[in-house]
């Protein structure tokens, strides 16, 4: 194992803001789409302790972190009575909505460090600003494309659900397996060449053009 970099530590700010954004997302289209389960259980808001689960939110960046493996996290799903909203496609909206905040941070991000680069070129940025600049765009493309796997409870399989489970009896035993063995099935997911090269791509594709946008 590659030795520990203590600037990673850099990611835990980041990763507790950006599931914040992320959940606050979910409740605030929820709440708009017709359903205000969300916002009566106080889910629309940017502080952490609304949205943290102990293993998703802490334990699993921190073993994540101390292993050199990319950092993942989830925080305490939004709970969302998809019979409340005004139209069945506010369900995939609001689905979409996470990962699309977490997209949207990565942009703002970039757009702060091309202004920054307006100021002083980024060979004269202090490294811990850089860095943290960098690992802000990187975590937040990460948890937009890996929330989008179909895989409960992560964000893709609400579209899952939606467009190939939903109205369909004879396949929700299978969604039930799916929901009973999520994490086991998330791991030999992402454990699989193919997928690991997929994601790979799919980061790449976005984060690459950010940072010749940026300039670093």
């Amino acid at each position: 194992m590659d030795s520990f970099d203590p600037i990673v530590f850099l990611a835990f700010p980041i990763i507790l803001f950006s599931l914040s954004v992320h959940e606050c997302a979910h409740a605030l289209v929820a709440d708009i789409g017709g359903d205000d389960t969300a916002r009566l259980q106080g889910r629309i808001t940017l502080n952490p302790i609304s949205h943290i689960d102990v293993f998703g939110t802490i334990i699993v960046p921190v073993l994540l972190a101390l292993a050199n493996m990319p950092l993942l996290g989830w925080a305490r799903p939004v709970p969302v009575n998809i019979n409340r909203l005004k139209k069945p496609y506010w369900d995939v909206l609001v689905t979409l909505a996470g990962p699309g905040s977490n997209l949207a941070l990565a942009l703002i991000a970039a757009l702060v460090l091309k202004t920054g680069t307006f100021i002083a070129p980024p060979e004269q940025w202090h490294f811990a600003a850089l860095r943290f600049g960098e690992m802000f765009i990187g975590i937040n493309v990460l948890l937009a494309i890996f929330n989008m796997l179909p895989i409960p409870p992560l964000d893709g399989s609400r579209v899952l659900f939606h467009y190939v489970i939903s109205g369909r009896p004879k396949l929700y035993p299978a969604w039930d397996v799916m929901e009973r063995f999520s994490f086991i099935l998330l791991y030999l997911l992402i454990n699989i060449t193919a997928v690991q090269l997929f994601l790979g791509w799919a980061i790449r594709g976005v984060i690459f053009p950010l940072r010749s946008f940026i300039g670093i």
